[in-house]
């Protein structure tokens, strides 16, 4: 949790402060991106673009909303813009498994492909339902801080959500039966 010290000592231009909170939501900032976008090249441009514009709007931000509210909203933003500039492609880059216990490497193996196939379901989401997913799922947020970052009616977002884990569900039912059969 940010501290509210750091945040008005960064917008009265105490550059060590904004440095440091720059700093303490660099990861979040990555990870909603990367899991918007599903590319970490795009993912690190995008958390680049959105620090470079909380570094530059500090002084703009009000406490009427909570400030990882404030963050979220920037960098969803800036992926959603991203994404639609650019066409929707899926990563093959395969991901470097480390076997800790000999016995779990078959747990570990389909953990492994579960999160992969997870994370591709999440990507071939349109991005307002993907954008619901990775705010409440991957950062936590509630159903009324998600409603604040992305400025819509609440029970849209409750919309969204409810239809985005159907979508999910229904990708990831048609993917096993694809891997079963195929």
């Amino acid at each position: 949790m940010v501290e509210q010290g750091l945040i008005r000592a960064a917008q009265s231009g105490d550059r060590d402060a904004l440095i440091t909170l720059l700093r303490e939501i660099e990861h979040q900032v990555y990870r909603t991106a990367y899991y918007i976008l599903n590319d970490e090249q795009d993912a690190m441009d995008a958390s680049q673009e959105a620090l470079i514009r909380i570094y530059t709007k500090i002084g703009s931000y009000e406490e009427k909303a909570q400030f990882k509210t404030w963050v979220q909203r920037i960098v969803t933003n800036i992926c959603i813009d991203k994404f639609r500039r650019t066409k929707p492609t899926v990563s093959i880059d395969e991901h470097e498994l480390v076997f800790e216990d000999k016995q779990n490497v078959e747990q570990a193996v389909m953990s492994s492909y579960l999160a992969q196939d997870i994370q591709e379901a999440i990507g071939q989401l349109p991005d307002h339902h993907r954008s619901v997913i990775v705010l409440r799922y991957l950062q936590d947020f509630s159903y009324n801080e998600i409603a604040d970052c992305l400025n819509l009616p609440l029970n849209t977002v409750k919309s969204y959500l409810f239809r985005a884990r159907q979508q999910l569900q229904n990708m990831l039912h048609e993917h096993q039966k694809g891997g079963v059969s195929g």
